[in-house]
C-alpha cells in the first residue's frame, strides 16, 4: 500500500498566499555580496538571505497565525486563543489576535527577553509566565483543555507549516536559482513550510535544517523515525528550544528536507557578530542560526553554490543583545 503524504499540495499553498495577501509583510531577499563578509562565507558561493524578521511582530510566525485564526468558528474566536512560546510566537498570536480582536493568553518562561514579554503585554495578550519551556507548553495545553480556548501550537498544524510555506514561494519567486536552501530550526513548522514550497517548485534542491545542539528534536525525531522529546533544552537561541517534536510537522519535514545540522552556542554568536559586522543587523541567535550553519558544519557543501539561507525574525533587546555576545547571561534552561 502507498503511504500517505503529508506535505501540504502546491494548490494548498497557493491558496494559503491568496488569504495571506496585503496582510503579511513581503519581506526582501538581499544578496551578501558585502567585502565585509566575503572572507567569512563558503568559498565561490552566492549566497542570499530573506529578511523575514522585516514581518508583522517580527518573525515568520505572523503568517501561520494568521491562518490560524482565520480557521476559527466564530464561537471560538469569541473564547480566544492560547500559545505556548520563548517569545516570537507569543509576540505573533498577541498581534494575530489584536488584529482580530479576539483574547489571547500566552504562556513563557521567566527568562525570556523582557521586549517579548511586554511587547506581548503591549497588545492586549494575557502574558503567563512559567518556570521554563516544557511548563509553558503544559500550561497551553491545559488552558485549552480546562478552559475552551483554542490552541494555536508553535509549530505544528497545517496553518503553521502554510505560513511558512507561503515564505518559501516568496524565495523562489525572488531567487528562482538558489540550489541549496539553509532554514533554522525549533519544532519544525518553518522547515517543513519551506521545505515543501521549494520541493514543489525545485525539486533538485537541496534543504537544510540547523540546530542548536542542546535543542535538537527535529533532528533527533527524523533520526528515531518517530517524534522525540527532549529531557532537557539548553540554548541561547530561546526561539529555537522546542522540547519536542510532533507528527504533522516531522511527517512533512521527513518527506522534503536532504538533513540536519547542529550549531553550538558559540557558533550562533559568532554568526550575530557576523551579522552585525557585515549587514548591521541585531540578530537575535535564532536569527543568526541559518548563517551559522552556512559558515560552519554546512561551508564545504556550499562551496561554489547559489546559497539561500533565512533571518526568520528578531525580537531582542539590546541588553539581551549585548550579555549574549559577552557570554554573561541569555541562555534558556530546562
Amino acid at each position: 500500500m502507498t503511504e500517505t503524504k503529508m506535505t501540504p499540495p502546491r494548490g494548498r499553498i497557493d491558496a494559503a498566499a491568496k488569504a495571506l495577501a496585503g496582510r503579511v509583510v513581503r519581506t526582501p531577499c538581499a544578496d551578501l555580496a558585502m567585502h565585509s563578509l566575503q572572507g567569512a562565507l563558503p568559498a565561490g558561493a552566492d549566497v542570499s538571505i530573506k529578511l523575514e524578521l522585516f514581518q508583522h511582530s517580527g518573525s515568520f510566525k505572523a503568517r501561520g497565525v494568521l491562518l490560524g485564526i482565520d480557521g476559527l468558528p466564530e464561537a471560538q474566536r469569541r473564547r480566544g486563543v492560547v500559545a505556548a512560546s520563548g517569545g516570537n510566537h507569543a509576540l505573533a498570536v498577541s498581534w494575530g489576535a489584536k488584529a482580530a480582536d479576539i483574547p489571547a493568553r500566552v504562556f513563557m518562561p521567566r527568562a525570556t527577553d523582557p521586549i517579548r514579554i511586554e511587547g506581548c503585554r503591549a497588545l492586549g495578550a494575557e502574558v503567563e509566565l512559567t518556570d521554563d519551556i516544557a511548563a509553558a507548553f503544559a500550561g497551553m495545553e491545559t488552558a485549552a483543555e480546562q478552559d475552551g480556548l483554542a490552541k494555536l501550537h508553535p509549530y505544528e498544524g497545517e496553518h503553521m507549516t502554510l505560513g511558512a510555506a507561503t515564505c518559501g514561494m516568496e524565495y523562489i519567486a525572488d531567487r528562482p536559482d538558489r540550489e541549496v536552501f539553509i532554514v533554522p530550526v525549533g519544532g519544525g513548522g518553518l522547515i517543513s513550510g519551506m521545505a515543501a514550497a521549494i520541493r514543489h517548485a525545485k525539486p533538485a534542491a537541496e534543504i537544510w535544517g540547523v540546530e542548536p545542539e542542546g535543542a535538537d528534536s527535529l533532528g533527533r525525531s527524523l533520526a528515531a523515525g518517530k517524534p522525540v522529546t527532549l529531557d532537557r533544552v539548553s540554548t541561547i537561541a530561546d526561539s529555537l528550544g522546542a522540547p519536542y517534536a510532533l507528527p504533522y510537522s516531522l511527517a512533512v519535514a521527513r518527506e522534503n528536507v536532504t538533513g540536519m545540522v547542529t550549531v553550538s552556542d558559540d557558533e550562533m554568536r559568532a554568526a550575530m557578530r557576523l551579522l552585525f559586522d557585515g549587514c548591521r543587523l541585531v540578530a537575535e541567535p535564532a536569527c543568526a542560526a541559518s548563517l551559522a550553519g552556512l559558515v560552519g558544519p554546512l561551508r564545504a557543501a556550499c562551496e561554489g553554490r547559489r546559497v539561500g539561507i533565512i533571518a526568520c525574525g528578531s525580537n531582542i533587546s539590546i541588553p539581551r543583545y549585548q550579555a549574549l555576545l559577552d557570554d554573561t547571561g541569555g541562555a534558556q534552561r530546562a
